[in-house]
């Protein structure tokens, strides 16, 4: 039997390292258009939404021909957001639900695929990806999620640092922040209170592997960062610009 996918971009206006980050411009063109381009074009995904609390984004989705849900403001994270989206009745007939998130203009298809078959193909809740560390700078960057790995696939701690002490059988890798869930791990996901873990690291994955829930993880090549800051933006252009893109060229049909 075929499972239906349905990709979510959650883009939440406000922001405290980049402000109003959706929006931001990226060679002229808003950060989420960029997004956009490659989710539309993505064959993995049955359907594909945009999911924002803003009346400004949501504007701005519909003049991209982006189709867009406006959910509550008061979202702890992506995946909140994402489940509010996946419990409409009009999203009921969609078996796995993938959240990409709505700051990484260079997101690939490949690593969303990967995350997909964990969860339609395998034993998993939810599947996420993740790649080998490159060098002790991204080893000890905070903002460079960490996450243990068994031989078997399943994640087993995330962290922004490393961690102490790591069996022979784990290997600790740089986490890639796109999630398919199995659509009543997603529903679950959203019930459980955040743990002490998702609030002391800042990571929302961490509520559902402290509650037990299954992860499996996809060891992909190494995946392009996202932009959190001004800094971000800089260097994303100067990735865009040395990649032949000095504006956005949208799909044509």
């Amino acid at each position: 039997m075929n499972r239906r996918v349905l990709g979510i971009v959650p883009a939440r206006l406000g922001s405290t390292r980049l402000p109003r980050k959706p929006l931001h411009p990226l060679l002229g063109t808003p950060l989420l258009e960029w997004v956009w381009q490659r989710v539309e074009r993505m064959r993995v995904l049955d359907h594909a939404v945009v999911a924002t609390d803003s009346g400004e984004v949501a504007a701005v989705c519909r003049s991209i021909g982006a189709p867009v849900v406006i959910t509550r403001a008061d979202h702890l994270s992506g995946t909140d957001r994402v489940a509010e989206v996946a419990s409409a009745a009009s999203f009921s007939g969609f078996d796995c639900i993938v959240n990409i998130q709505g700051d990484e203009p260079l997101v690939e298809e490949e690593h969303v695929a990967a995350a997909v078959r964990l969860v339609t193909d395998g034993p998993w809740e939810v599947g996420t990806c993740a790649t080998p560390l490159r060098d002790t700078v991204d080893a000890t960057d905070p903002a460079r999620v960490k996450v243990m790995v068994d031989a078997e696939g399943r994640a087993w701690a995330f962290s922004r640092s490393l961690p102490g002490v790591v069996p022979p059988t784990h290997a600790v890798l740089s986490h890639i922040g796109i999630y398919a869930y199995n659509r009543d791990a997603l529903l679950r996901w959203a019930t459980l209170p955040p743990s002490s873990g998702e609030v002391g690291e800042r990571l929302e994955q961490l509520r559902a592997l402290d509650a037990g829930m299954a992860i499996g993880v996809a060891v992909v090549k190494d995946a392009h960062r996202g932009v959190d800051t001004h800094a971000d933006v800089a260097r994303m252009e100067a990735e865009l610009t040395l990649m032949g893109h000095s504006n956005l060229v949208r799909a044509t049909t």
